[in-house]
């Protein structure tokens, strides 16, 4: 038994009236040996109803307007608090939900600590992972693993509420408890644009591959297979095609190389016969002769260079013209200007060693070139794919290498965003995205037999609904993606967990599709509504505490949890903690 403590004196639908009998007003209360919590805001109280106990939580308390007088003339007040029933204990055991409810004059009992870990501990018989405990109770309480991390995670907090640090400790309690398990079966890939994880974070090096990527300097290089590379869909991640008529034309290049993939010698004979096609094509067009220097530039033929030099368009005869032998020489249709001028030094090119980069470079000019003079495309159309391309390039090839040779994947994959530029923060983990989600599906056995978690630091910088810093379709593309993972990645053993600062910048779709909520201090009304209108298993009480949530502590919620939770994460070490934090003014200014 327990301490009786008041009895039911009203029912309103599920919301219980309780009376307090009044030696129950304390804060706290021993009986038989052991401590117990009055009752306040937020505590729990048994109701015994027969054999079964339902357990409810406190909501709301006042004192009745109605008063008493005693022979003595003393006046009292009764003490009412108003409950909520949450599950009930039937044969020991603990069922989540509304099933029961009290009747009038039932008696209520002060709930013990063992129940109430309990309740929250879900009949998990697992204690071993534990990332804090109950604000108020102080209790641990060990998640269900088991139930966590097959769904996909949402962890988000205004700055300086301690998300990272909860992010940190999952993960790294996740590794502590179970890398032995994990390892070879699972990996992890953690997208980091604040660079905050690269030290001894979450796993010990052994387990842990960093790529720190950097813009301004080449330091990791993040690999791609050349089959990887070659790819329509990777070539337009990477520089942004749209839908319509640039995504073909990187079609119609892949398409190209792969039908003479068998001759090594097919490359340099379809740069020569470009030459050949440009200088002697019945209807020539102006826009080739740069594309023809471009490709004259990467190749490094110094004799052709010269001669380009000398080449102009000729408008009055709608014709290329050059300087031979101090004299004005057509490029006509007969072919005969070519042969004279062009056809030697073109003949004793020599491939150098050239890039993937180099390689496509020089694959989009001989396309469009050959598209221009067939009258396939417009030069306007695919010319600001070819602007990018050259933008874009000395970044990419600072990031990026390609190479058959894939290293050897390790349990936790760390990319580093913190010294790329904007350009590459936004394309970057849509390519890692789709690196790993169609190399796993593709690989995958049914049901899934190793999984794959996709872990974004700061999740709004790439999946933001609201970024003015490139148009829409490519938004839209870039987001479609990430919903594709999110919708249907737990069919394949693919799972995502985001952390952000900004949940209502994120997609919507991304939003409703996440199954478990760490929920720290939120103050903006957009972020606030999106939660409410979001979450289902978040009760109207614990959807008021957010905004002012102490650092560290946080809502946990949603199907993994029978019942939401307000969790004070435990601290990390200092070395095993984010590199995110407050600077100290004290020690900076002393």
């Amino acid at each position: 038994m327990s301490i009786l403590v008041g009895e039911v004196i009203a029912i309103s639908g599920v919301k219980v009236t309780l009376k307090v009998f009044e030696q129950s007003n304390k804060d706290t209360l021993f009986y038989d040996g052991e401590k117990y919590k009055g009752i306040s805001i937020r505590e729990y109280v048994s109701i015994q109803r027969g054999f079964r106990d339902i357990i409810c939580i406190v909501e709301g308390e006042h004192l009745d307007e109605h008063r008493f007088i005693e022979e003595d003339e003393r006046v009292y007040y009764v003490r009412k608090v108003e409950l909520k029933p949450i599950g009930y204990y039937e044969n020991d055991k603990f069922f989540e939900g509304i099933k029961f409810l009290p009747m009038i004059k039932d008696n209520a009992y002060l709930l013990k600590e063992d129940k109430l870990k309990e309740i929250y501990s879900q009949g998990n018989n697992d204690q071993s992972f534990i990332i804090g405990e109950l604000l108020k109770e102080e209790i641990p309480i060990s998640l269900p693993w088991q139930k966590l991390f097959n769904t996909h995670i949402g962890i988000f907090g205004n700055t300086g509420s301690g998300k990272s640090n909860t992010l940190t400790k999952l993960f790294t309690t996740l590794f502590e408890t179970k890398i032995d398990k994990i390892n070879g079966k699972s990996q992890f890939v953690l997208l980091d644009f604040n660079g905050e994880y690269t030290g001894e974070q979450l796993v010990s090096p052994e387990y842990k591959t960093v790529y720190k990527l950097n813009t301004k300097m080449q330091e990791d290089r993040f690999p791609l297979a050349e089959s990887e590379f070659w790819n329509t869909e990777t070539l337009s991640i990477l520089f942004q095609a749209t839908q319509n008529t640039q995504k073909p034309f990187i079609n119609r290049i892949i398409a190209g190389r792969e039908r003479f993939a068998t001759n090594p010698g097919s490359f340099l004979s379809y740069i020569k016969t470009t030459y050949e096609l440009i200088f002697s094509a019945a209807a020539p067009k102006p826009d080739t002769l740069d594309l023809i220097r471009e490709i004259t530039d990467t190749l490094g033929n110094d004799a052709l260079k010269v001669k380009l030099k000398t080449v102009s368009w000729n408008t009055k005869n709608s014709n290329f013209q050059c300087i031979y032998n101090g004299n004005i020489t057509y490029l006509n249709s007969n072919g005969v200007g070519y042969q004279t001028v062009f056809e030697t030094d073109v003949e004793g090119i020599r491939l150098p060693v050239l890039t993937a980069f180099d390689e496509f470079q020089i694959r989009c000019n001989i396309q469009l070139i050959r598209d221009l003079v067939n009258g396939y495309v417009q030069f306007e159309h695919i010319q600001p794919l070819l602007k990018r391309i050259d933008s874009s390039l000395s970044s990419v090839k600072k990031v990026i290498t390609v190479d058959n040779q894939q290293p050897e994947a390790k349990t936790l994959t760390v990319i580093s965003l913190r010294k790329c530029n904007q350009e590459v923060k936004k394309v970057i983990p849509l390519l890692i995205a789709k690196h790993y989600y169609h190399q796993h599906k593709d690989t995958v056995e049914n049901p899934p037999r190793n999984t794959v978690h996709l872990i974004i630091d700061e999740a709004h910088n790439v999946l933001s609904q609201q970024s003015t810093r490139e148009n829409e379709s490519w938004k839209d593309y870039r987001l479609e993606l990430f919903e594709e993972i999110i919708k249907e990645g737990r069919k394949f053993g693919m799972y995502l967990t985001l952390s952000s600062q900004r949940p209502a910048d994120i997609s919507a779709t991304i939003m409703s599709q996440i199954h478990n909520f760490f929920i720290h201090r939120l103050v903006n009304d957009r972020d606030l509504f999106l939660l409410d209108n979001t979450i289902s298993t978040l009760d109207s009480m614990s959807r008021s505490l957010i905004p002012n949530l102490s650092k560290g502590s946080c809502i946990v919620t949603g199907t993994s949890f029978d019942l939401p939770m307000l969790l004070q994460v435990n601290l990390l070490e200092r070395e095993k903690q984010p590199d995110s934090e407050d600077v100290n003014l004290v020690e900076l200014w002393k």
